[in-house]
């Protein structure tokens, strides 16, 4: 009994180590086309694909699918990996590049023509748009046809030194079935498949068979996708088969659209990625609203990082297309810039602090400055703007509010502000706070007339948070020269009178 115990003890540990080394293996992949920049629909694929990895503890891979010779740039790829990094989507292996690979994919096209899985194509392109302009005057649906009499005399008169691309033998019987992680059990009849250029006939290798042996090669489990891939889907996993590869599990994602519910565009949002960096926006801000585009748990809005790796799943990806709302996206930075640890918000300021040419090492710690004005900025942009007063002299004075504020009735309220400013020594908030109240005592005036005056002499413009907050951050040298250039501005606004 002692025994059948033990030995049902030991199946299930094995069982259990056998789970955790397939829950190890999952591989998902991040493949971009190198040939525009990254925008709001491929990271949301990056993303996806990097929550499912670290969900599962699995390994993130990146590769550059720079196969299209003529229209992949070093520009295109610079900024791939510059929106990544930034967004903070780190990948565990890569990045690969297509280009460097083509020795093992003129290896396996050569298996397969051995094979027969595979032939060489001598049809020019001209005879071929002639045979699909034939079939859609028939009312055709247009296709290439390895059976069409033209196709056949050329292929057979044609010798070894005519230029020729190398087709995939597709299947002419029966279906290809999937499982699609999101949309459920997809069919579809070979028959509908023709047979696809896999090397063209100047050399180089398609894209869809570049992706089946780079997924086998590199063990991918999931492919997490556009559904703009679902044709190629039956395609690839026809070609796996003919390689006897693994297939991995597929995962169309439906599209982002426009929130008037056309195709994304520019003016909605697809812009390369940095744009939102340079446009004032936190990458947890982009990432948590992208995560919502198609993916939901409950009614929750907001998630961390963490949250977002621990909860998601695929199943929870709806088949629905999206709408990208630009407002929701500048509500959700507003929360992150006022709501993250300042450390956090600082790293990524000082790039538009840097921008602005705002120099901090000599004020306030930028922390406190964040902690103080970052609820009332929705960007980045809008907070490095409003930190400057805490940094730079000679800044400019809104015009308006110093024609309101800046009067000759302001002279005495600056005087004697100035005056309990230059003697006080415990420099604090409430020390502040309680020179601004007893001026307003001894004056016999309300807290607008003494608050008002001086933040505009202190900030420049009439709107700012908590004028005490804001005069001990300021610091007193800064603060007494600022209250003095403005009862100057006042002297020479009454000579002029």
């Amino acid at each position: 009994m002692l025994l059948y115990a033990n030995l049902l003890a030991g199946l299930s540990l094995l069982s259990l180590a056998l789970y955790k080394v397939s829950y190890m293996t999952v591989k998902t992949r991040f493949a971009p086309s190198p040939t525009g920049f990254l925008h709001v629909g491929g990271v949301r694929t990056a993303l996806y694909s990097w929550l499912y990895a670290k969900h599962t503890d699995g390994k993130f891979v990146l590769r550059i699918e720079d196969s299209d010779f003529e229209r992949s740039t070093q520009k295109a790829i610079d900024a791939i990996i510059e929106g990544l990094e930034w967004l903070g989507l780190t990948w565990n292996e890569g990045p690969y590049y297509q280009t460097k690979r083509l020795d093992r994919y003129n290896q396996l096209l050569d298996e397969l023509l051995a094979k027969n899985k595979a032939y060489k194509c001598y049809a020019p392109k001209e005879l071929l748009d002639e045979i699909r302009e034939e079939q859609v005057a028939a009312g055709l649906k247009p296709h290439y046809d390895a059976t069409h009499p033209k196709v056949i005399e050329v292929n057979s008169i044609a010798t070894e030194e005519w230029p020729f691309a190398i087709r995939f033998r597709n299947p002419k019987e029966g279906s290809v079935i999937f499982d699609d992680k999101i949309r459920g059990n997809i069919e579809i009849s070979n028959s509908e498949l023709d047979d696809l250029i896999i090397r063209r006939s100047d050399g180089a290798p398609t894209y869809n068979f570049c992706v089946v042996v780079d997924d086998w090669d590199m063990g991918i489990t999931q492919v997490i996708r556009g559904d703009d891939h679902i044709n190629n889907t039956p395609r690839q996993i026809n070609i796996y088969k003919a390689l006897g590869a693994s297939i991995p599990e597929f995962a169309h994602c439906a599209m982002i659209l426009g929130d008037d519910g056309s195709k994304l565009s520019k003016r909605h949002g697809a812009v390369n990625v940095m744009q939102y960096r340079d446009d004032g926006y936190l990458p947890h801000a982009l990432l948590n609203y992208l995560v919502r585009l198609g993916w939901s748990h409950g009614d929750q809005e907001i998630f961390s990082i963490e949250e977002m790796i621990n909860l998601f799943d695929l199943n929870s990806i709806s088949k629905s297309a999206s709408a990208f709302n630009a407002d929701k996206l500048l509500w959700l930075n507003n929360h992150y810039i006022k709501s993250s640890d300042p450390e956090y918000v600082s790293k990524y300021l000082q790039w538009h602090l840097d921008q602005k040419n705002i120099d901090i090492s000599n004020g306030p710690d930028i922390r406190d400055v964040i902690k103080l004005i970052g609820e009332r900025c929705n960007t980045l942009i809008e907070l490095a703007d409003q930190s400057r007063y805490f940094y730079q002299e000679n800044q400019t004075v809104d015009a308006d509010a110093a024609k309101k504020h800046l009067r000759p009735v302001a002279k005495e309220v600056l005087d004697l502000t100035l005056s309990k400013i230059e003697s006080l020594e415990d420099w604090s908030i409430n020390s502040l706070h309680n020179v601004i109240s007893d001026t307003c005592t001894e004056l016999e005036v309300g807290m607008s007339k003494v608050g008002m005056p001086l933040r505009v002499a202190i900030t420049g413009v009439s709107q700012s948070p908590s004028i005490d907050a804001v005069m001990y951050l300021v610091g007193k040298k800064r603060l007494v020269s600022r209250i003095r250039k403005a009862l100057t501005f006042i002297r020479e606004r009454q000579m002029k009178q």
